[in-house]
């Protein structure tokens, strides 16, 4: 429950003006919690916690795995990302990012992807951590459908930063 309440939380914050106020306020926190046990069975699919220890209270997680939705050169996807906005500047979003690209070149990973709401304020966070745009998409959240980026990272050893480069 703890990571639904963090990522219902996030959308809430991120995605006002950008998703339907109707759709982000009857989002439920048992809703999400079910939705993310789903996503956690995908074949592959890997999560990382972010915790506050000094409150013991989960701040953010990043969940991947297998690219699901792009061509083979694209091998893995960081299908989730969402910090609770407090934390946002902190340096854990960026941590989580380059744990999740240690850990995919440890699974023999050349590149990785996400996908992001074209309206997210917090595109320039990929873009600072190197990702560039290469693909454009759709994506239906309730009933409306919203314009997406695909970022991408071809250098996970820079990403990361452990190993060479491939630059």
């Amino acid at each position: 429950m703890m990571i639904a309440s963090v990522l219902v939380s996030t959308w809430r914050a991120t995605f006002r003006g950008i998703i339907s106020d109707a759709y982000l306020d009857a989002m439920k926190v048992e809703d999400q919690a079910i939705g993310h046990a789903r996503r956690m069975r995908i074949p592959g699919a890997f999560l990382l916690v972010a915790v506050d220890l000094s409150e013991d209270r989960v701040v953010g997680f990043a969940n991947y795995g297998r690219a699901r939705s792009m061509p083979p050169a694209f091998d893995r996807e960081l299908y989730e990302l969402y910090l609770l906005p407090e934390f946002h500047g902190a340096g854990i979003g960026a941590a989580l990012v380059r744990t999740v690209a240690v850990h995919c070149r440890e699974l023999q990973a050349s590149s990785l992807f996400a996908w992001v709401l074209k309206g997210n304020p917090n595109r320039a966070f990929y873009e600072r951590l190197g990702a560039r745009a290469v693909g454009e998409g759709r994506v239906s959240v309730g009933r409306e459908s919203l314009e997406q980026i695909a970022y991408r990272w071809d250098d996970l050893a820079k990403l990361s930063g452990v190993g060479k480069t491939s630059a």
